[in-house]
């Protein structure tokens, strides 16, 4: 593959010359941000993008990550930043989302720079290529327990004995590559399992008998975990995004996956929207967005959830964990069990204080690739 295709890949880190990219979650957020900037300019306008530019400069180890963060930081959403080791050097690579000429570049960096760097500046135009048909065809369809996470072009290839869930890669976050999706996948399909145990058993009735939503998504994205759970709990799931363009998105992606009569999507910043409220209480949480926001809305949502709930928490770092789990402990939320993929944690936690519903020793599942 070549260094242009690389760098639309979905994989956000770039690998460059073969050397693994070491970059911060700042710097992985502001490529995340340029190929959304692309792929949703590109799905509007229906065309290839033109040339763009690339700037790079080599600097010594110590500086590369912290110049990389900071260009990220300052120059915003229409760039990508990226560093790698270059020899007995760092090589920090910034690309610049739309057209731009290297006096306006050279400009640009200067500050962030330092005029040492500045000197060994060079700069590359990067030729034109279909992102979004780029990036599809690099997305290979990715199994998490019993579901199978794809797009459009691998559906003739989906095993009929796999729940199949067709995501296209757009603006909003969850194609099921990311390892915070895949372990909230793989969360569910066993707390699936668990419920179809306990009504063989007599123990626990089947969510789609209730007029009761089985489960609720907060910060749904692309709709993925929505339309997982709607499919295999066979429920109602009440699905929110602050975002006006995922709520778009998921509607799309459950009438697509047939389950648009039980997917109800609405866009909510937190928790106190109506339609949130009304449906509960909920049996079943998924909340897959970063630790600030877990934290801030954990009395929020412990409150919204019936005795003996699950709580499924994720979008955090594996360094992370013990904050979420120590917030959720003091509103009533025991953690069940820790599952931590590709260096990030997702939580199951279970509301505790009810008869019904023991604490359970915790459990953690460490899984690589």
């Amino acid at each position: 593959m070549d260094r242009a295709a690389i760098r639309g890949c979905n994989d956000i880190i770039f690998k460059l010359n073969m050397r693994t990219t070491l970059s911060s979650s700042r710097t992985r957020r502001s490529c995340q941000k340029l190929k959304d900037h692309e792929l949703n300019r590109d799905r509007i306008t229906g065309h290839v993008p033109s040339p763009t530019l690339l700037a790079r400069f080599r600097t010594e180890p110590a500086r590369a990550k912290d110049l990389a963060d900071l260009l990220a930081e300052q120059l915003g959403s229409a760039t990508a930043v990226a560093a790698y080791e270059d020899g007995g050097l760092w090589c920090v690579e910034v690309q610049f989302a739309d057209s731009v000429d290297p006096h306006a570049a050279r400009n640009a960096l200067q500050p962030v720079v330092g005029t040492e760097a500045m000197r060994d500046l060079r700069f590359e135009t990067v030729t034109a290529r279909d992102w979004v048909a780029t990036s599809l065809a690099g997305l290979q369809p990715v199994e998490a327990g019993g579901f199978i996470v794809h797009g459009a072009h691998d559906r003739a290839r989906i095993p009929v004995n796999r729940i199949a869930i067709e995501i296209e890669a757009a603006l909003a976050f969850g194609t099921g590559h990311h390892g915070t999706t895949r372990a909230c996948l793989l969360a569910l399909d066993r707390l699936a399992k668990t419920q179809a145990k306990k009504r063989r058993l007599g123990r626990a009735r089947r969510p789609g008998t209730s007029s009761r939503v089985a489960a609720l998504d907060v910060g749904t994205g692309t709709g993925v975990l929505a339309i997982a759970a709607a499919k295999r709990l066979h429920g109602r799931v009440l699905a929110s995004d602050i975002d006006p363009a995922a709520v778009r998105i998921a509607a799309e992606n459950a009438t697509r996956n047939g389950v648009s009569m039980r997917v109800t999507n609405v866009r909510a910043d937190g928790l106190a929207a109506g339609p949130i409220r009304r449906a509960a209480p909920y049996p079943l949480v998924f909340a897959n967005i970063l630790l600030a926001p877990l934290q801030k809305l954990a009395g929020p949502l412990a409150r919204l959830t019936a005795p003996g709930a699950q709580v499924v928490l994720s979008g955090l770092l594996a360094r992370q964990a013990n904050a979420a789990v120590a917030t959720y402990r003091s509103h009533g939320l025991r953690l069940d069990r820790r599952i931590i993929l590709d260096g990030w944690a997702t939580l199951v936690l279970r509301r505790h204080g009810d008869r019904r519903s023991r604490p359970r020793r915790e459990t953690q599942v460490t899984r690589r690739r």
